[in-house]
């Protein structure tokens, strides 16, 4: 595929460097000459290094009061915003989006691929979860909350249209994807630096968590159910809005150590015996790391767990499930895995894990845009002869 092609990049915003931007990383190695454009950019020079040191073209929010800390607030203005981005000039535009990044203006001499991590969730099925956690499902502040996310489905909807393919990151948000824009994706799992990760064959006796303590995460249930096997020491990291809440669960064999740097959660995560995962993720970058390093995973049964977990009862297993997010759910999990943990080897717990690498991330989507672009291009010849 030529590399001469003009690309644009698009993205929801920069402000640091998970998922979303992962993703971007390896559009900018694939064609280094391409041209980012985000709603904002805050990123530090540490993460813009990882994008060849590249600088977004940004919406009219990078200069609204309070966007570096606070971007989020600006939402309702952001379906407006992404569509003033003028990326007319590529042939081919990639978009990496959770939110809006997908809804970037196009015409139909430009191939838009879109790779999305979910439709946007708290517009969508998460809505009702979204309104109660944020305080926001009663009164006049609900009622205008729940107009905007309206506001914001119809034209999330809408602009599904001027997307010519879809990647989904699993089968479970190809599956979304479906049911929200009446769409087929593709399935590429994203990239996962599973080399920064060594395996450890011998384990010790604790059990490990880390996440954002925002609710949806359920660190809560993990910090509950360990508060009721106080035989078994679990260590937590993480920082965020549910803090105080989980602190308030934690029982002497529960350790807190907030945030950490992330060679300390690394350590963590090669030395504990499981690591325990309570969310409903969409992909869930987190339990692969984890079985980069050799450690198994206990995990809710649904979502994008269910295809980067080999479960106990497979060839090779990798981990167990639970399937409902409850302590008592987490409890047996954990009883059930000191049971058979002598059957999930540290070593099958890896060879999982390199499903996911970025090279193999790299390879897929090269071939995937190239693909998409010859027939693309055919199918503008066919049109115009």
């Amino acid at each position: 595929m030529s590399r001469n092609l003009s690309v644009g990049i698009v993205a929801d915003w920069l402000v640091g460097f998970a998922g979303a931007e992962r993703v971007i990383a390896e559009f900018i190695e694939l064609f280094p000459a391409s041209e980012i454009y985000s709603v904002v950019d805050f990123l530090s020079d540490d993460s813009r290094h990882l994008f060849h040191d590249k600088k977004a073209t940004t919406s009219f929010i990078q200069r609204l009061p309070g966007a570096k800390k606070k971007y989020q607030t600006y939402l309702p203005l952001m379906p407006l915003a992404i569509e003033q981005l003028d990326v007319t000039k590529h042939d081919i535009v990639l978009s990496s989006s959770h939110a809006v990044a997908k809804g970037v203006l196009t015409g139909p001499d430009q191939l838009h691929i879109s790779y999305v991590h979910s439709p946007i969730r708290y517009a969508w099925d998460f809505q009702h979860q979204y309104l109660r956690e944020s305080g926001m499902d009663k009164g006049l502040k609900g009622k205008l909350a729940r107009w905007m996310l309206h506001n914001i489905r119809m034209w999330d909807y809408r602009t599904a249209n001027g997307v010519d393919y879809f990647i989904a990151n699993s089968h479970f948000i190809a599956r979304r994807i479906k049911k929200v824009y009446g769409r087929e994706a593709d399935v590429i799992y994203p990239p996962v630096d599973v080399d920064r990760f060594t395996l450890r064959e011998q384990k010790e006796d604790f059990y490990f968590t880390a996440s954002r303590m925002v609710p949806y995460k359920r660190i809560d249930l993990i910090v509950e159910a360990f508060s009721r096997m106080p035989d078994k020491k679990l260590v937590v990291i993480g920082d965020g809005s549910e803090m105080a809440k989980i602190k308030s669960k934690a029982t002497p064999n529960v350790e807190i150590l907030g945030y950490q740097p992330n060679d300390v959660m690394q350590d963590h995560m090669q030395r504990a015996k499981a690591f325990v995962f309570a969310a409903e993720e969409d992909f869930g970058i987190t339990p692969v790391e984890a079985q980069a390093c050799g450690t198994p995973v206990i995990a809710f049964g649904k979502g994008g767990a269910l295809e980067t977990i080999r479960p106990y009862g497979e060839e090779r297993p990798s981990g167990l499930f639970f399937y409902e997010q409850s302590a008592e759910a987490i409890v047996d999990a954990v009883e059930k895995f000191d049971l058979v943990r002598d059957e999930i080897l540290p070593v099958d717990c890896r060879a999982n894990a390199m499903r996911f690498s970025a090279e193999r991330f790299h390879s897929e989507l090269d071939c995937y845009i190239e693909s998409k672009w010859k027939a693309f291009k055919l199918s503008k010849e066919v049109s115009y002869s």
